[in-house]
């Protein structure tokens, strides 16, 4: 089996290397073609285009920054829809919309190709150790067909059914932990003004109802003021955004998920949308 791999950001270029490190056989095209040069020495092939890409391949993975990126490298000049042909699988893992996910999938159809969207939960770290959760819905033997190939990106994938429902589920969780960032973010500020422990503060919640793993890897670098990026700003208020259009689409009202849009729009806003999405702490607190 041959794979592609478009797009290796922060996410993209963690699973492709998992992927190469697996022994699988690998081309990977990312736009800064620099980016591709780590892969290319672990053994993957490069290429120029996402049509290329996807000529040469079997399945055809692509982690890219949201509903526009996917759109453009599928549909635009050179893109996925130029080197698709009937039978090859297109798998986008990406965190887009329903209903661009609903086009993509026509398209690809269109052209005698199967589409998969696989959005994935987890950030870097989880990346780099194999150990995301995949959300997957659309073509069926698709995904039985690169079950391998997600066993080494992911701990755990599940199959939803049809295309926008893995869509709608990465967006309810995304959605759920930014509201837990932001009144994350906000009782550390409040504890501090308080004159409580910080430190002390974490000890509790970890033995409590609310203990979670993100509280427990998150909060000591917030009150270190470390906010490397492991999931950028950018992204959790862009799926933010999109969570408010679902909710719409079906009359389901999100007041707690509005007012977290809001407090990461201010932080873009202050430019901090390349930073960590914990930074939404600083529109609080500096």
């Amino acid at each position: 089996m041959r794979y592609g791999f478009l797009g290796l950001g922060i996410m993209g270029r963690a699973m492709a290397t998992n992927l190469v490190k697996a022994g699988h056989d690998l081309t990977v095209w990312n736009r800064d073609e620099s980016k591709c040069e780590p892969l290319v020495a672990l053994g993957a092939t490069q290429e120029g285009t996402p049509q290329e890409v996807v000529a040469g391949c079997d399945v055809t993975f692509a982690m890219l920054s949201g509903p526009a990126a996917s759109e453009s490298v599928c549909l635009g000049p050179g893109g996925v829809l130029d080197g698709i042909s009937a039978g090859k699988g297109y798998v986008d893992m990406s965190t887009i919309d329903p209903l661009t996910s609903g086009d993509l999938t026509l398209a690809v159809k269109d052209e005698g190709g199967r589409y998969l969207e696989a959005p994935v939960s987890g950030s870097k770290k989880p990346a780099e150790d194999g150990d995301l959760i995949i959300l997957t819905a659309g073509d069926e033997s698709l995904y039985n067909e690169v079950g391998p190939a997600f066993d080494v990106m992911g701990k755990k994938r599940l199959f939803l059914g049809e295309v926008g429902q893995a869509s709608r589920m990465k967006l309810v969780v995304n959605m759920i932990m930014g509201g837990m960032m932001t009144a994350f973010s906000e009782g550390l500020g409040l504890a501090a003004n308080c004159d409580l422990d910080q430190s002390t503060l974490l000890d509790v919640l970890a033995a409590s109802a609310v203990a979670n793993p993100m509280f427990a890897a998150k909060g000591p670098s917030m009150m270190a003021r470390d906010f490397t990026v492991a999931f950028p700003l950018k992204h959790m208020e862009k799926d933010l955004r999109l969570a408010l259009e679902l909710g719409g689409d079906h009359t389901q009202i999100l007041p707690t998920v509005e007012a977290a849009q809001e407090l990461f729009a201010l932080a873009l806003e202050q430019g901090l949308g390349d930073e960590d999405f914990s930074a939404v702490l600083k529109t609080l607190n500096d």
